[in-house]
């Protein structure tokens, strides 16, 4: 494990991390995290995992992770998991203003 940059980000109260790992898999995300986790002695809930990416015959992966001061820095800057609607299940419909009743004629004249 080799750390290529870490860098503050004081504006978004971050540490921004590039790790080079060797694996003889793609260690995912998840396992991605845990080796950011042990490197920067942070908690798992304020670490966010961008990128992990091999090259075509090698054993090496580069980590691009995020590590925010606390969890509420991280829950103001990332952006949050979309959910996905239930199948089936239609969308609660909208109640729906009625129109606004058409001038006269002579109304709009005046």
């Amino acid at each position: 494990m080799k750390v290529l940059t870490d860098t503050k980000n004081t504006l978004l109260k971050r540490r921004e991390i590039k790790i080079i790992v060797e694996a003889t898999g793609n260690p995912g995300f998840e396992h991605a995290k845990k080796v950011v986790v042990d490197k920067c002695k942070a908690s798992d809930d304020v670490i966010v995992v961008n990128n992990v990416k091999g090259k075509f015959g090698r054993d090496t992966f580069l980590i691009d992770a995020f590590v925010y001061d606390s969890k509420k820095d991280k829950e103001m800057i990332e952006p949050k998991p979309k959910v996905k609607k239930a199948d089936g299940v239609a969308p609660a419909a909208t109640p729906v203003a009625a129109p606004a009743p058409a001038a006269t004629p002579a109304e709009v004249k005046k």
